[in-house]
């Protein structure tokens, strides 16, 4: 665990536009700054940094937070693990107690992976410089394909020798388990049991993530030492931290340049990136031969708009040009081709050429994707009218993929001199591809939500209200109940509620299941707080579109923004006047009709805040923002995201009065309008239970239900007195 002064230091530390700028390319609008979405698929800047909060945020998926909650959701990382990354990063000392067995144990399998890998690409490294045969068989390789020593070392090349199983003994030598150097990859069973390493008698290019870490490799086979082999390249298979698919050779290297240079170079094999680079070429990435694929082109995206395909100069080349271009263009990407003269590849050309002269070459000759597709397919049909027409109809496939309207006009004028064709034509064609498309999707997104219904009818409900149940420290016991709950974080999850056909509502069994007072839940600091006895008839999920679930969140913003200021004077039994924030406000109001927030991350947080209101130096939306809990944490950086825009509230001087100014009006009106709109609903629901043929022939059940729909009434009746005549609390 890490000690909260470091975790303050690491968040002081971290400048969010600085360490958002790794990953996503951002541009300046007004104080902020925007860029595309690392975490979804987009074409239009959604994606919103603020400096001056701290935050980031994606006002398209919704995803964001502070400084650590980016790198945890980016590099898939624990709260933890995201805090180590930010210290590293800045150079700041953490130092946290040793782990116990069981707690290394329970440290996630990805984290397990990626440890098993870093090993395994230090020690190929430590073979290729300090073994013999690393010395004389792989570095004797590399050097002569022309890499230079620093190249080697930049992009961490090494060498597994031809012992089948020289990698698997070193690593269960050093404690490694045979389990995680099977599930990387890095070793299989053979059919007598024993280990097998992958990778033996090969040159080794590790493949990294974005942020540096090691997560597959490529082999190539040497085959003075390997005369047996037939296959050239062997890569890691999949696994639960490599998916190909999503991964491009060299990105960790060449980010920084392709934001320099707003532009990338693709090519397709290792030995290409790192010949390129050796010329002084950075901003190059690699599919790594395979098709390229979506989230290939989405993590260039992140970078730059526009992509040079560099392939060889024969045929297998230029066919291999094609592939995977109609994907680009639906990006929105804008796309040139280079074709190398014949017998070249990126990495045989880079060798040949310095930077300056490799530059030359491909401004001179690359084309874009659209001239460069109809001049080679029109070379191809000749004077055939068949294969014209089907020339004409790839072409306007490919341009009808392209989502800005503009662009597209512009290809198709074009397009239209290049073929001699009447650009009417075009046109029409184009729009008809386009509707189609259309209509495809329409009906793909019919199918899925069909296939989302037909899946939710057919799952298992259990007949308990909606309440919630502490976490327990060990194991998945519950607390005296089945209700399952999330040890990880310790936010209980709620049972699923019954769904009645013939009512079309929500019909929860009855009694709502409470919980014991001896049990505790943690809090981010250590402290301990009661165990959240809230029962609802309620039903825990679906409630977004609720009156009473949007007052709540309005009660949570003021608790998150303004939780520990002043709102209003209260006067003891002594006569005297004590200050009451707004934390002790909502909460002494939400207790004098015993009434509670409905959503459980709500209810934890208003405890914590009433917890620690009185703690030097508290400020809640800090607080709640570093929160270890990402659950809480990111509830926090929404509650929080739009705290600097004004408020619409005008006085009579037209002068414009932000909501902390008026915080004695505003709370006591959010709370009371929140008491009646959740008095409501639960009577509502209530009724329903009474509906319920199985308590309707249950007296004492029935009864008891009664009486607690009595309660509610009497409630409603003091609450909407008051709202009659609301008083503005004065300080």
């Amino acid at each position: 665990m890490i000690d909260q002064a470091t975790i303050d230091r690491i968040l002081d530390a971290a400048q969010i536009v600085d360490v958002v700028s790794e990953f996503v390319t951002l541009r300046r609008r007004g104080v902020n700054y925007i860029g595309l979405c690392p975490f979804h698929n987009e074409k239009t800047p959604s994606f919103s940094v603020s400096p001056s909060k701290g935050l980031c945020k994606c006002f398209s998926c919704g995803k964001g937070g502070n400084v650590v909650h980016f790198i945890m959701e980016h590099e898939q990382l624990s709260y933890y693990e995201a805090l180590k990354w930010l210290a590293r990063k800045y150079n700041i000392e953490v130092k946290e107690r040793e782990l116990t067995n069981e707690e290394k144990q329970a440290q996630s399998l990805r984290e397990s992976l990626f440890v098993v890998n870093q090993f395994a690409s230090e020690y190929f490294r430590d073979v290729l410089y300090n073994h013999i045969d690393g010395q004389r068989i792989g570095m004797t390789y590399l050097r002569g394909r022309g890499f230079r020593d620093d190249i080697i070392k930049k992009f961490q090349l090494g060498y597994s020798t031809d012992s089948p199983d020289a990698l698997a003994k070193a690593a269960i030598q050093k404690g490694y388990k045979e389990e995680f150097l099977v599930k990387t990859g890095l070793c299989y069973r053979k059919d007598n049991g024993s280990l097998h390493d992958r990778f033996w008698g090969r040159v080794i290019f590790p493949v990294h993530t974005l942020s540096g870490k090691v997560v597959a490799f490529g082999g190539r086979v040497l085959s003075s030492a390997t005369k047996n082999v037939q296959m050239k390249y062997v890569n890691s298979p999949e696994s639960e931290i490599y998916h190909k698919s999503r991964e491009l050779y060299g990105i960790y290297f060449a980010k920084q340049a392709i934001v320099r240079q707003d532009r990338c170079f693709l090519v397709e094999g290792y030995t290409d990136v790192i010949s390129m680079h050796q010329s002084g070429i950075e901003n190059v990435v690699a599919s790594s031969g395979t098709a390229l694929t979506s989230e290939q082109i989405r993590l260039i995206h992140r970078f730059t708009n526009n992509i040079t395909v560099l392939y060889d100069g024969d045929g297998a080349g230029i066919k291999a040009s094609i592939r995977g271009i109609d994907m680009l263009l639906e990006e929105g990407m804008n796309i040139k081709v280079c074709l190398l003269p014949d017998g070249d590849d990126p990495d045989s050309f880079a060798r040949k050429h310095n930077a300056t002269d490799y530059q030359a070459y491909i401004n001179d000759h690359e084309v874009d994707f659209i001239r460069f597709k109809t001049n080679l397919l029109m070379e191809e049909a000749g004077k055939d009218p068949i294969k014209r027409a089907s020339l004409i109809s790839s072409i306007v496939k490919s341009i009808s993929v392209i989502p800005d309207a503009i662009v597209r006009s512009v290809y198709i004028r074009e397009c239209s001199q290049l073929l001699q064709m009447e650009e009417k034509i075009l046109v029409e064609a184009t729009a008809k591809l386009i509707e189609q498309a259309r209509e495809n999707k329409f009906k793909e997104e019919q199918r899925r939500q069909y296939r989302e219904r037909q899946l939710a009818a057919t799952t298992p409900n259990t007949g308990t209200p909606a309440s919630s149940t502490p976490a327990v420290s060990e194991g998945n016991a519950t607390a005296g109940n089945d209700i399952p709950f999330t040890a990880s974080n310790d936010i209980p999850l709620p049972p699923p509620p019954v769904e009645d056909s013939g009512n079309n509502g929500i019909i929860p069994d009855f009694p709502p299941v409470e919980t014991g007072e001896g049990a505790v839940v943690p809090t981010s600091l250590g402290n301990e707080i009661p165990v959240d006895t809230y029962t609802s008839y309620i039903p825990t999920e679906g409630n977004e579109q609720k009156v009473f679930y949007a007052k709540e969140e309005d009660l949570m913003r003021m608790i998150v923004r303004y939780g520990e200021k002043v709102m209003c004077y209260m006067e003891n039994e002594n006569g005297e006047q004590l200050p009451l924030t707004v934390t002790e406000y909502i909460s002494e109001g939400l207790k004098e009709d015993e009434l509670q927030f409905h959503v459980a991350l709500h209810r934890q947080m208003l405890k914590e805040a009433e917890m620690h209101i009185h703690d030097e130096n508290f400020t809640a939306e800090r607080y709640f923002i570093a929160h270890p809990v990402p659950e809480i944490s990111k509830v926090a950086v929404d509650l929080a995201s739009d705290r600097y825009q004004l408020s619409k509230y005008h006085s009579k001087g037209q002068k414009i009065i932000s909501d902390e100014e008026r915080l004695h009006e505003l709370v006591p009106r959010l709370l009371l309008d929140f008491k009646l709109s959740i008095v409501d609903e639960e009577m509502k629901h209530t009724l329903q239970a009474l509906a319920n043929p199985e308590i309707a022939n249950d007296p004492q059940r029935y009864m008891e239900i009664m009486q607690h729909y009595k309660e509610l009434h009497k409630t409603q009746s003091i609450m909407a007195q008051r709202a009659g005549d609301r008083v503005v609390l004065k300080i």
